[in-house]
């Protein structure tokens, strides 16, 4: 059956919703070979994914996904990119990701280990005793108690082993890279999501908001970083109330100063991990600390804890300044992992 679609893909023909949601099915139960699904991807990369097809996609795997049911009061948030913009900076959105729930905001992050980068949102979780596999009930509690999780994509995603080796084997930008960011275990409606391509700022919150997205908003700065830069400007994309708003955000209109990227790139896993430290407690750069602001301030936007970029930067800096960022990491530390991990780094 896969062979026929495949053929469909070649020829340029878009797929329907339910076309890509029974090819899911097949290719998610171990169904379809290695190859198959690597032909697959590859062609349906090739030809550019429709929001159906994406949307057909989205939905099998979030059916064949494991849940969490959060318990906390309030809005609840993601932040992460989409990956593949091969920069090797440090890990952005999991470092503001601690500054948001430091300042008031309720992140359920959903992450995995680096596929194209030095480090993932799941390494930096991993180096410091953080259990990958722990089970969704604890998961639940730690985001009670600490209002910040991580939901290893591998654990919430079983299915996905079977198209693990597909996307090795083709080693470029896939479906997958787009659908990681918007199959959050914890069924968060609002989000702050990096892009690779400015096609899709506009797209992913269209598709979200299929979805029942309320707040979402999309960026990509224009040096390449699926992120918010401070070495440019970023165009951004944010879905509220029914709405869509396209926008530029210049760092130094917001307070900030003008970086250059090689000051927020990083060479090893050990870079990372003592970069994410340093943000959170302000010993690191100033270009390191402020694009952490920067992110922070559009994922205070989207918690509705902020109404624009200027009052959630200066929050940000704020909690960081104050130690209320690296507080929150000693205490999430202390719980959910090894201490004297944190204690090698800060001395």
């Amino acid at each position: 059956m896969i062979s026929d679609f495949i053929k469909k893909l070649q020829e340029k023909t878009d797929l329907t919703y339910n076309e890509m949601n029974n090819i899911m099915t097949d290719i998610l139960s171990g169904s379809t070979s290695i190859q198959e699904n690597a032909d697959f991807l590859s062609n349906l990369a090739d030809k550019g994914e429709t929001d159906d097809e994406l949307l057909g996609m989205l939905d099998k795997m979030q059916e064949l996904s494991l849940k969490i049911e959060p318990k906390n009061a309030g809005t609840i948030i993601d932040m992460c990119g989409t990956g593949g913009d091969k920069l090797q900076t440090f890990n952005v959105s999991t470092t503001a990701s601690f500054v948001v729930a430091a300042a008031g905001g309720i992140v359920a992050k959903h992450g995995n280990r680096s596929t194209s980068g030095v480090s993932g949102s799941a390494d930096i979780f991993e180096y410091f005793g953080y259990d990958l596999n722990q089970e969704p009930s604890k998961i639940v509690q730690i985001l009670e108690k600490h209002k910040i999780c991580f939901m290893f994509a591998q654990k919430f995603h079983p299915a996905m082993k079977h198209v693990g080796p597909a996307r090795k084997q083709l080693g470029k930008r896939t479906a997958f890279n787009l659908l990681g960011p918007l199959s959050n275990p914890a069924g968060v409606r609002n989000q702050l999501i990096g892009v690779f391509s400015n096609e899709y700022l506009d797209r992913l919150p269209a598709i979200l908001k299929r979805r029942g997205g309320e707040n979402i908003m999309t960026v990509r700065s224009d040096n390449g970083m699926d992120e918010f830069s401070t070495s440019g400007t970023n165009k951004v994309c944010i879905l509220k109330d029914d709405k869509v708003l396209i926008n530029v955000i210049d760092p130094e209109v917001v307070g900030l100063h003008k970086s250059s990227l090689k000051d927020i790139q990083i060479k090893t896993k050990d870079d990372a991990i003592k970069s994410f430290v340093k943000v959170l407690n302000n010993t690191a750069n100033q270009a390191m600390i402020e694009t952490t602001a920067l992110n922070a301030a559009g994922g205070l936007i989207v918690a509705n804890i902020v109404d624009n970029f200027e009052e959630g930067v200066e929050l940000a800096m704020n909690t960081i300044k104050d130690g209320k960022a690296f507080t929150l990491l000693k205490n999430f530390v202390t719980d959910t992992g090894d201490i004297t991990k944190l204690k090698e780094i800060v001395g």
